[in-house]
């Protein structure tokens, strides 16, 4: 049995899919955000020092606690992927691509978005009044001198690999990379950054697809990004 800590909005969601596609015992414990700093609980701290979600502990296995999406990943697909659907033979170029995705979704993706989000509140509260026109002023030019040109360069590698290896990103089958990647693509969904890259959207769909993203939607409701 897996306990999923699953903070609203986050990174968490992958998880829960992945958990529906293993088929795999599981059971959730939900938190929320503080409405106003939009951070976890604190009672996440009581699990792991970071306080950070996801977090997964494994009843049947000591009950070890294992924190961080794509460590997280690894876990489940090593010891609960009994019929190893859901990452390619060791060895393969396949595999080589597979753990190529799984890492670069939070170490090359995600940054500039989380950058993006970041900055897009610094003319919001709880930012003082007087100076919110200055963030704004400071966000614009973060945005037009480095995350846009680096996001838009980022979505046209992740197209471009789809399009010439795909339909998904380790190749012909669909894999946890794909549950991984699915996050900075929903992110770039989120401000409309799709537009331009139609097979991007075409691979969010084909996610959306999938019985288990269904099921995960049916128990959290549609993926969100904060």
């Amino acid at each position: 049995m897996i306990e999923l800590h699953h903070l609203e909005n986050s990174r968490s969601q992958r998880i829960l899919w992945l958990l529906e596609e293993l088929g795999i015992d599981f059971e959730i414990v939900s938190y929320s955000r503080d409405p106003e700093t939009q951070l976890a609980p604190a009672s996440l701290r009581q699990l792991h020092p970071l306080g950070k979600a996801p977090l997964i502990r494994d009843l049947g296995r000591d009950e070890r606690v294992v924190a961080e999406s794509g460590a997280i990943i690894d876990y489940l697909v090593e010891h609960h992927d009994t019929q190893a659907r859901l990452a390619p033979l060791p060895g393969s170029e396949a595999h080589e691509r597979y753990r190529f995705w799984l890492h670069h979704a939070e170490g090359s993706a995600m940054p500039p978005l989380v950058m993006r989000l970041v900055f897009s509140r610094l003319g919001q509260p709880p930012v003082p009044t007087l100076a919110r026109p200055l963030g704004r002023l400071f966000a614009r030019g973060v945005e037009q001198q480095y995350l846009g040109p680096e996001i838009r360069r980022l979505g046209q590698f992740w197209a471009e690999e789809l399009a010439s290896r795909g339909p998904w990103f380790a190749g012909e089958a669909f894999t946890a990379a794909d549950i991984q990647m699915s996050f900075p693509l929903l992110a770039l969904e989120s401000r409309g950054g799709l537009v331009d890259f139609p097979r991007l959207a075409e691979f969010l769909d084909a996610c959306r697809e999938r019985e288990a993203y269904r099921r995960t939607v049916d128990r959290i409701g549609e993926f969100g990004l904060g």
